[in-house]
């Protein structure tokens, strides 16, 4: 054969593989990236002059892998970019007995080229879709929690009347039935029965934004160390340690500073109980131009999907009944909105959960 014809028939090959790679990239999924690449790798493979000497890798994973000195004779490589960044590489060699033996084409090259400008197009659709579908979720859980806020609201102004009314009533029956003990402490059941029912409405009309602010700008360093102080007892009866990291003396925020404390209180607590012994809580406050985070992260078992999914919703918990409202976290999450902030709660990478509290320095 020919140098003409060679050349011809390397051509049909690449143009060929390229094809390929195209109809692979068309049916492409999000959940079947590395078979795709696999398809890829194999498809490019058989578009080299020499397909049995060739390895070809592809790797998403380390966006800098480095050539083996060894190789670099008879190597080439090309960058995958996705949004212009290196994001991983296209990486052929011959075996290591044939080092001496073949030459790559000019032509091979700009293959390789090709295909990566298609996959880091495949990548940046993938991270595009993926980033509009965790929007969709934010939103459509925003809806729902604004959705229980309102009946949340109703519900607790609802009861509020009859809770006084009950209160009111039972002490003045209780005035007048002193002689009857037996009386008096049914009366003092109910009264009791009635003040939580009360702390319980509180913290519903807490999550649904109901509770006046007497919003002041404030230095929210000493609130956060006067919490975790008066939580000092608590971290140790349940052998849990705490580091606090605050980058700085003063950070000042415009915030109702007694639900600015619930917050942290809430949030301390919450991780207190999910803290394994002698496990760790981590405790930082930082701030930029516009915001102040708050992170307070444990080292407990973390959070199910499910608990991701409704971990704020008033009278939901991963606690045994009996152990917890329900109301601690959605208290937390209506004092976050009310001060125009943001929370979210997410899982570490080795183990436990952190809670991240944004706040605006002003609203």
């Amino acid at each position: 054969m020919n140098s003409t014809e060679t050349a011809l028939k390397e051509r049909i090959k690449e143009l060929t593989c390229l094809y390929k790679v195209s109809s692979i990239i068309s049916m492409a999924h999000a959940e079947s990236v590395d078979n795709t690449l696999k398809a890829i790798a194999s498809c490019l493979k058989e578009a080299f002059q020499f397909p049995e000497q060739i390895e070809v890798i592809i790797d998403t994973q380390h966006p800098i892998s480095q050539v083996l000195d060894k190789r670099e004779a008879v190597s080439m490589h090309s960058d995958i970019l996705v949004f212009n960044k290196k994001s991983g590489r296209i990486f052929v060699t011959y075996a290591e007995e044939a080092n001496n033996q073949y030459i790559f084409l000019k032509e091979e090259q700009l293959l390789i080229n090709n295909v990566a400008l298609k996959i880091g197009d495949l990548l940046e659709r993938i991270e595009i879709r993926n980033n509009e579908i965790a929007l969709k979720r934010q939103m459509e859980k925003a809806d729902r929690l604004a959705i229980l806020g309102e009946l949340t609201a109703g519900i607790a102004h609802e009861l509020n009347t009859p809770l006084a009314n009950i209160l009111g009533f039972s002490e003045l029956l209780k005035s007048k039935l002193e002689a009857d003990e037996a009386s008096v402490a049914d009366l003092d059941k109910i009264i009791n029965s009635a003040i939580f029912s009360r702390e319980v409405v509180k913290k519903l009309m807490f999550f649904a934004c109901e509770m006046p602010q007497e919003m002041k700008r404030l230095n929210i360093v000493p609130i956060i160390k006067n919490a975790i102080n008066l939580l000092e007892l608590t971290f140790r009866k349940n052998d849990v340690k705490y580091i606090v990291t605050i980058d700085d003396d003063v950070i000042m925020l415009r915030a109702d500073s007694v639900q600015l404390t619930q917050i942290i209180f809430n949030l301390l607590i919450n991780a207190i109980y999910f803290s394994p012994k002698n496990g760790l809580v981590t405790i930082s406050a930082s701030q930029n131009k516009k915001d102040v985070i708050i992170k307070i992260s444990d080292e407990g078992t973390g959070l199910s999907d499910e608990a991701l999914e409704k971990v704020f919703q008033p009278f939901y918990s991963t606690k045994p009944v009996g152990e917890g409202s329900g109301l601690g976290l959605s208290v937390v999450h209506g004092i976050v909105m009310s001060h125009k902030g943001t929370i979210l709660a997410e899982n570490n990478s080795l183990k436990g959960a952190t809670f991240t509290v944004t706040l605006p320095k002003l609203l």
